[in-house]
């Protein structure tokens, strides 16, 4: 990829931890600001081919959140939605953010819906990638097995089989992309995942809002809003979906065909267009 010379990479203090995050000018003067959150276990760079083709019409700012990327890590307690919601908070203040539009994917959906929900301001358009209120429980229970299976590895090639032959449906170059962007290298020379290890640890699970909770956010949220799902997705159910459509306000629904749970990584090219069509 060719990203690095249109992209400067920021650091930030937020609740007492430093930030990263990745800022896409656009050749836009006037662009409005576009806020992407990643996945459970991904990190700001997974989003570089889709905010560099975004940033045309769009600043785009995607931010490592907490315990994820280059980001500072949290105390294995304080990885729950409330605290992941109180860092966007302080994102939006700090960077004096008005009128922008917000896109999370998975847990950064989400935490994007938890935030919505609230009425912000400055919120004026969202996008929801393939999470909800409930979600299927095959889906969390293939997320589970994954994050605890082995994260040690002799290189990064070794890391990007293992992941090829979780996903095989992946497009390979955001895949081989996410996944490099993913490691670190130990002192003994091995390597092993960037984010926080507390985060894959079965014993310390994070907190959960119930589905009741969720839905009265869905309920709350009064911005054009775009969700978007997998085809072939197991963590958001069809129904789900559609109950979502029915509760907001005013919300698009676009299904990506041929994708699972990660739209972005497994049909880049199909989610690119499912957003262009709403924004």
């Amino acid at each position: 990829m060719t990203t690095e010379t249109a992209v400067a990479d920021r650091t930030i203090t937020l609740n007492g931890l430093n930030f990263h995050y990745r800022d896409w000018e656009s050749a836009n003067p006037d662009a409005q600001h576009l806020v992407l959150l990643h996945g459970y276990t991904g990190h700001a760079r997974s989003w570089d081919s889709f905010a560099l083709a975004m940033s045309v019409d769009y600043h785009v700012l995607a931010l490592d959140q907490r315990g994820h990327g280059e980001t500072e890590w949290a105390p294995p307690t304080e990885y729950g939605v409330d605290h992941m919601v109180r860092d966007l908070e302080a994102f939006v203040e700090e960077l004096s953010l008005s009128q922008f539009s917000l896109l999370g994917l998975s847990m950064g959906g989400r935490n994007a819906i938890h935030y919505a929900g609230k009425r912000p301001q400055a919120l004026v358009r969202l996008v929801i990638v393939d999470i909800g209120p409930e979600t299927g429980t095959t889906g969390s229970a293939r997320i589970r097995a994954g994050v605890q299976a082995g994260d040690v590895f002799e290189s990064p090639d070794e890391a990007i089989a293992r992941a090829r032959s979780t996903n095989p449906n992946a497009d390979e170059g955001e895949q081989r992309h996410r996944v490099t962007h993913s490691l670190m290298q130990r002192d003994d020379g091995k390597w092993t995942f960037r984010y926080d290890k507390a985060l894959r640890d079965p014993d310390n699970p994070r907190p959960r809002p119930s589905p009741e909770e969720g839905w009265a956010l869905v309920e709350q949220i009064d911005v054009p809003t775009l969700l978007i799902r997998g085809e072939i997705s197991d963590v958001l159910p069809a129904e789900v979906a559609g109950r979502m459509v029915e509760t907001m306000s005013d919300c698009q629904f676009v299904e990506v065909a041929g994708s699972g749970h990660s739209v972005p990584l497994d049909r880049p090219v199909g989610f690119l267009e499912a957003v262009r069509t709403s924004f």
